[in-house]
């Protein structure tokens, strides 16, 4: 796969979410965006709060801007709080530094765009983004 398309991210959305029914997480909400940091897809289970999405996307949204999985942005919080503060106005307010948001790459390495998991632990929102990339052949979770 070359680019993520509409039917590619729901996959993903779909497969993020039946993992965290797999291993016993709390409701999940999983957003899906593009190289250009644009929304393609996103969902959230029944009784989840509203203001997920916005979680979500910020962490996917820091993940596509910065070419750092949540891992690194994590780190890059821990060792440098200005920098995260300033991030975080940079991209008016769409960064959250916490494991959960996942760079996709194609087989080559290309970034194509970013899963953001929310609704769980940080560890847990993580599993279920990668899950939802290795559902699609030719795409490469980066957490």
């Amino acid at each position: 796969m070359t680019e993520l398309n509409l039917e590619a991210c729901r996959r993903i959305v779909q497969a993020a979410l039946a993992k965290g029914v797999a291993i016993g997480c709390a409701p999940m909400s999983a957003a899906v965006l593009d190289a250009g940091g644009n929304v393609i897809a996103f969902e959230r289970a029944d009784d989840t709060p509203p203001g997920r999405f916005e979680v979500a996307r910020a962490k996917a949204y820091g993940a596509v801007m910065l070419h750092k999985g949540g891992r690194a942005q994590e780190a890059l919080a821990e060792a440098r709080p200005q920098v995260a503060t300033a991030l975080g106005g940079a991209f008016d307010g769409k960064f959250f530094p916490l494991k959960g948001g996942v760079l996709v790459r194609n087989a080559a390495g290309r970034v194509l765009g970013a899963v953001g998991v929310t609704g769980d632990s940080p560890d847990n929102d993580e599993a279920c983004a990668v899950a939802g990339v290795e559902a699609v052949e030719g795409l490469v979770a980066e957490p």
